[in-house]
């Protein structure tokens, strides 16, 4: 038992470690990306859009694949693999100069995020007891924002020399996170030895409650990439500089620190999992909606800290929930790669919508447009939440599985 005790505590530690190098590679490049090419480069916002939605579904859309190879081979190789595929993604775009070409070291990235994203989800379920994993999940969001900030800072100086060292540094802190885990993680089984990918790939598959909540959770990110897209290019155009989106993060960061915890320790005594994860979604969509009525960069922080709350709410219970599924052993990671095709197909419409609205708006002078479109998305889903979560609705979803 105390042997078993310090397993879970060291790969809690490395988890941890792992986040933050990830988490910050990813900001270094990825919240810059609008900047330049829409911005300094001057290309459509909808090109741009649609090679980040692209990416999205090369990632997410083949998670589960990833996920099932990672219950069929364990965790490490993935991980391995695809943090390093990721930096090769990385170090291409630093050189794209043609749409195509940013599309294809997205992809490339994306495809990566692929075969270690699920391998790590699973990780945590393995490790962390599902009475710890709400508070687990808090402290984790709470260094992945502070990581996130730190890479953020870190791109946007690089930025001011060349978007290719903002490129090339993401690429460094991967190639970073690939060689810690080569060297530190242990080769954890993340489902029962013998477990085939097809085995692993049909379980969650037949869990109908289970993809019904993936597939509504796609409006929940939709919300999400608008921090990567549409946010980003709002505040440059309002600020007229790169630094801003840096402070939107590092604001993000603050908000984390002080009230994620605090929050999460409220909520788990006073509120369900399913009411959390509604009311943070509710939040978001509100806030979407207020940012049509921002005139000055103030505001714009105003709303976007409102919409931090929402997700600090909301994020948490989404994890954890997700988590609650992935209790079958023969497919832990393939639960884990299922659960982000929600993030595939509300990234891919996420991010092409946005880009679409940005340019529309423009050509319309109507600022207020993609605002109150991407909103109205953001209170469907949190409708059909409702409806997932309601009583009655479970009971049918149960006959269903039956």
């Amino acid at each position: 038992m105390v042997g078993s005790n310090r397993a879970r505590t060291l790969g809690k530690r490395f988890i941890m470690l792992d986040s933050a190098l990830v988490v910050a590679g990813f900001n270094v490049v990825f919240p810059l990306i609008g900047l330049h090419f829409v911005d300094q480069l001057g290309w459509a916002a909808a090109a741009v859009g649609l090679a980040l939605g692209v990416r999205q579904v090369s990632q997410q859309g083949l998670a589960l694949f990833g996920g099932s190879l990672t219950d069929r081979f364990g965790g490490k190789p993935l991980i391995v693999l695809g943090m390093l595929l990721r930096a090769s993604g990385f170090a291409l775009m630093g050189f794209a100069a043609t749409p195509m070409q940013l599309m294809v070291s997205l992809v490339l990235s994306g495809l990566g995020g692929s075969l270690f994203d699920p391998a790590r989800g699973a990780l945590v379920v393995k490790l962390v007891r599902p009475s710890e994993r709400p508070r687990f999940y808090s402290r984790l969001i709470m260094q992945e924002c502070v990581a996130g900030v730190l890479g953020a800072l870190l791109g946007t100086f690089l930025l001011g020399f060349d978007f290719r060292w903002t490129a090339l540094g993401g690429c460094a802190l991967f190639v970073l996170a690939a060689l810690a885990n080569a060297v530190l993680l242990p080769s954890y089984r993340t489902s029962t030895p013998g477990t085939s990918a097809f085995t692993a790939m049909r379980t969650p598959l037949r869990d109908k409650p289970f993809v019904s909540l993936v597939l509504t959770l796609s409006g929940y990110y939709v919300l999400q990439t608008q921090l990567m897209l549409g946010v980003p290019v709002l505040l440059m155009q309002l600020s007229g500089s790169a630094q801003s989106v840096a402070w939107m993060y590092a604001m993000e960061a603050v908000l984390a620190v002080s009230l994620l915890y605090p929050m999460a320790r409220l909520a788990e005594r006073h509120f369900s999992l399913e009411s959390r994860l509604t009311a943070g979604v509710a939040v978001m969509a509100c806030s979407i909606a207020l940012l049509s009525l921002a005139r000055g960069t103030f505001g714009v922080f105003a709303v976007v800290a409102v919409f931090y709350i929402g997700s600090l709410f909301a994020d948490p219970a989404r994890e954890a929930l997700v988590a609650r599924f992935a209790q079958a052993r023969v497919a832990r990671a393939s639960y884990i790669g299922l659960s982000r095709f929600g993030l595939a197909l509300g990234g891919l419409f996420g991010y092409t919508a946005s880009g679409y609205l940005i340019d529309r708006a423009r050509a319309l002078n109507m600022p207020a447009l993609p605002w109150l479109v991407l909103s109205s998305i953001g209170f469907v889903t949190v409708f059909a939440l409702a409806w997932q979560f309601a009583p009655r609705a479970k009971l049918r979803l149960e006959k269903m599985v039956s």
